[in-house]
């Protein structure tokens, strides 16, 4: 049993989906505001709760869930509004933090790395139209005559999710990295609540004006 297609059918999947994640989405926006913020290790955090996010979807796509989502407009407005409300929230917090004090320090209360994991986990299982993408993307490379239907997708999915935590990951490093230079700069302290509290914010409204489109980003 062959979970896998073909070796140019397979190219031609991993060249898709590495079109599909140079392109900054909202998983992306995200993953380098938390990097900004909370430097390095809270990117990867988000990165990987991302990704689980995403094995939930797949998972859900190989079990024919997402089909759910797909003929309930009902079913796909009620996870989308709550994952539009779950990045407004977060964004007002955001808003609310403590201004630069006078020696430039920042009072910021200290969040763990496995409630930031939680946060990206989240931010990706509301996401409807990765539930969508995964449910519409996947079958086209699965053949019936090579097994298992519900193994083959797992695998297609699996192979996605490393993909993308690794492009994730790359946005996550470049961020952070940048993160230490910019958290210097007494004028970028003074602003960047406000910069990641619209970003978050900016993403849940076009999360609840957008409609069902085939990206898992």
């Amino acid at each position: 049993m062959d979970l896998l297609p073909p070796a140019r059918e397979l190219l031609f999947f991993m060249t898709a989906a590495i079109v599909l994640l140079v392109i900054p989405g909202p998983a992306v926006l995200y993953i380098v505001a938390r990097s900004i913020d909370r430097r390095r290790k809270a990117g990867l955090a988000s990165s990987s709760g991302i990704a689980t996010g995403g094995l939930v979807h797949i998972l859900a796509a190989a079990l024919g869930l997402s089909a759910l989502l797909v003929s309930s407009a009902s079913a796909y407005s009620a996870v989308k509004y709550a994952g539009a409300a779950y990045l407004i929230y977060l964004g007002m917090r955001k808003l609310r933090e403590p201004p630069v004090t006078v020696d430039g320090v920042r009072q910021v209360q200290p969040v763990s790395l496995r409630y930031i994991y939680g946060q990206g986990v989240l931010v990706q299982v509301l996401n409807p139209k990765a539930a969508i993408f995964f449910f519409a993307f996947l079958p086209q490379f699965v053949d019936p005559r090579r097994g298992s239907v519900t193994l083959q997708l797992l695998a297609l999915g699996m192979l996605f999710t490393i993909m993308g935590f690794t492009s994730d990951s790359l946005w996550a490093l470049t961020a952070g990295s940048a993160a230490g230079w910019l958290q210097r700069n007494r004028t970028f302290l003074r602003y960047q609540p406000y910069v990641s509290g619209s970003v978050y914010i900016g993403l849940g409204l076009a999360t609840a004006a957008s409609g069902p489109r085939h990206s898992p980003r």
